[in-house]
C-alpha cells in the first residue's frame, strides 16, 4: 500500500480501532506467554535447551510451533495447536459420516455454529493430552535433577494443577484469538496469534547463529537469502492458479435474449494451505511422545526399541526428513480431496446453467474438475513437501549451532503461516479501505 493509504488507514477510526484492538490483544498473549506452569523446574528446562543434540531439537521444534512458550514452560507451551487439531479431526470427520454431511448441506450456518461448538468440546480432551505428552517428553530428556517439584500422578493435587493450568492456558488463546476476529482483524485471530509466536523466535535464531564466531556472518547471510527465496517461492506457489472456462447462459431481458457469459473457475494450486504441514507434524511427533514413557524402562529390549524410536522421531534423522516429506504429499492430496468435494462445484454449476465447454453438467463435471485438480495439487504437493524437509536436510550438512538454529529459522511451517497470515491481514486491510470509501488507485502500488 502507498504511503497516503496508511495516513488515510490510521485516520479511519473504525479501522484504527480495530487495528489497536488486535495489538493489544497480542500484547496480552505475549504476556501470558510468560506466565510459568506451576510446579515446573525452570532450571531443568534451560538445561534442556542448552545440551544441544537430539533433545534440543526436539524440544525446538515444539518451542517454534507453540510460538516460543515451551522453552519457559509457560501455561501457553501447548499454543492454541490442540484446537487446531480438533478443527482438522472434525473437517475430516465430514465427508466420511454421512449423519455430519448432511447436517452441514442442509443448514450451512446452523452447521458452522455446531461444528464451531464441537470443535471447543474436542479442543479439551486434546489439550490434556498434549499437556500430558509435553511433560512424558521433557521428563524423558532430562539427565539431572527433577521436571516436576511433585510426584507426576502420585500427587494427584499438584497434577492437576498442572495439566489444568496448561489447558487453561490454550482455552485463554483461543479465547483471545477470537476476541481479534471479533473486534479486532476479521477472521485473523488464531493466525496473528500463531504468528505473533513465530516473528518473536526469529530474532533469538539469528542471535544464536551469530553467536557462531566461526561460521556466524556468512552463515546468517546464508539463511537470510535462503529466506527470501522459500519466501519468494511460496508467495508464488500460493498464487498458482488454473482456470478453467466455464459458460454460463444467457439473460432474458424483456424480448430480447442476452449473450453467454464467458468466465472463469480458478484452481488453487495449493488448496489445502498449511494443514498438511500441522497434520503430518503432529503425526510425526506423536510416536516420540509415545517412546518417551518406555525409555527408561527396567527391560531393556523396550528400552532399546523406546530409544530408537525416539531417535529415530526426534526431527534429526534423515528418516525422518523423508517421512515428512512423504506424508506432506499424502496430506496435501488428502485434505484437497476432502475440500474439493465440499465444495461440490458439478452440482453448483448445474444449479446455475452453468457448464464447462465439452463436458457434460452434474457428476461428469465433479468428476472433471477433481481430475484437474489432482493434477495441479501434484506439483503444489511436491514444492510443499521439499519446503517441509529442505530444513532437516540442511541441519545435516550445517555445524551443529548453525544447523539448529536454521531448522528454527527457515521452518517451513512457520513460513507458511508469515507468509499467508501477512498476505491475507494486508488482504483484509484492503478490503476494509474499499468498505470505508477509500480510492482503489491509491491502494494499489
Amino acid at each position: 500500500m502507498k504511503r497516503s493509504a496508511w495516513r488515510y488507514l490510521w485516520k479511519s477510526e473504525d479501522i484504527r480501532r480495530k487495528l489497536l484492538i488486535t495489538l493489544l490483544l497480542l500484547v496480552i498473549y505475549r504476556f501470558a506467554a510468560n506466565v510459568p506452569a506451576p510446579g515446573v523446574n525452570r532450571e531443568v528446562i534451560r538445561s534442556i535447551f542448552e545440551t544441544g543434540g537430539a533433545a534440543n531439537n526436539l524440544v525446538g521444534l515444539l518451542d517454534l510451533l507453540s510460538g516460543g512458550t515451551i522453552s519457559n514452560f509457560s501455561i501457553l507451551a501447548m499454543g492454541v495447536y490442540p484446537y487446531i487439531t480438533a478443527q482438522i479431526i472434525l473437517q475430516l470427520l465430514v465427508p466420511i459420516i454421512p449423519a455430519l454431511e448432511r447436517r452441514m448441506k442442509d443448514n450451512p450456518r446452523e452447521g458452522q455454529k455446531w461444528m464451531e461448538r464441537w470443535t471447543i468440546i474436542l479442543t479439551v480432551p486434546m489439550a490434556l493430552l498434549s499437556a500430558i505428552g509435553q511433560i512424558q517428553i521433557f521428563r524423558s530428556m532430562v539427565t539431572t535433577g527433577s521436571l516436576l517439584t511433585y510426584d507426576l500422578f502420585v500427587d494427584w493435587l499438584p497434577t492437576l494443577t498442572t495439566l489444568v493450568s496448561m489447558m487453561a492456558g490454550t482455552l485463554l488463546g483461543i479465547w483471545l484469538g477470537q476476541l481479534i476476529s471479533e473486534y479486532g482483524i476479521p477472521n485473523q485471530g488464531l493466525s496473528l496469534i500463531i504468528f505473533a509466536g513465530i516473528v518473536s523466535s526469529i530474532p533469538g535464531n539469528l542471535i544464536a547463529l551469530l553467536s557462531d564466531r566461526q561460521n556466524g556472518w556468512w552463515m546468517a547471510m546464508l539463511m537470510i537469502v535462503l529466506l527470501v527465496l522459500i519466501i519468494f517461492a511460496i508467495v508464488y506457489v500460493q498464487q498458482g492458479r488454473r482456470n478453467v472456462p466455464v459458460l454460463f447462459p444467457g439473460r432474458r431481458i424483456g424480448a430480447r435474449m442476452s449473450m453467454p457469459v464467458r468466465s472463469n473457475l480458478p484452481l488453487m494450486v495449493n488448496m489445502a494451505g498449511m494443514i498438511p504441514l500441522i497434520f503430518a507434524q503432529s503425526i510425526l511427533v506423536f510416536p516420540s511422545i509415545v517412546a518417551s514413557y518406555f525409555t527408561r524402562s527396567e527391560t531393556a529390549w523396550v528400552a532399546n526399541l523406546a530409544n530408537a524410536i525416539f531417535n529415530t522421531f526426534n526431527g534429526t534423522s534423515v528418516w525422518y526428513a523423508i517421512l515428512f516429506f512423504f506424508m506432506v504429499v499424502v496430506f496435501t492430496f488428502f485434505y484437497t480431496d476432502v475440500l474439493f468435494a465440499q465444495q461440490n462445484y458439478g452440482e453448483n454449476l448445474k444449479r446455475q446453467g452453468a457448464q464447462i465447454p465439452g463436458v457434460l453438467r452434474g457428476a461428469p463435471t465433479q468428476r472433471y474438475l477433481t481430475k484437474v485438480q489432482r493434477r495441479i495439487t501434484l506439483p503444489g504437493a511436491l514444492f510443499l513437501g521439499f519446503v517441509a524437509a529442505l530444513p532437516y536436510f540442511l541441519n545435516l550438512v550445517l555445524p551443529p549451532t548453525v544447523g539448529q538454529a536454521g531448522l528454527f529459522l527457515i521452518s517451513a511451517a512457520g513460513l507458511l503461516i508469515v507468509v499467508g497470515v501477512v498476505r491475507d491481514t494486508f488482504t483484509i486491510i484492503e478490503t476494509e479501505l474499499k468498505l470505508h470509501g477509500y480510492d482503489e488507485s491509491l491502494i494499489k502500488g
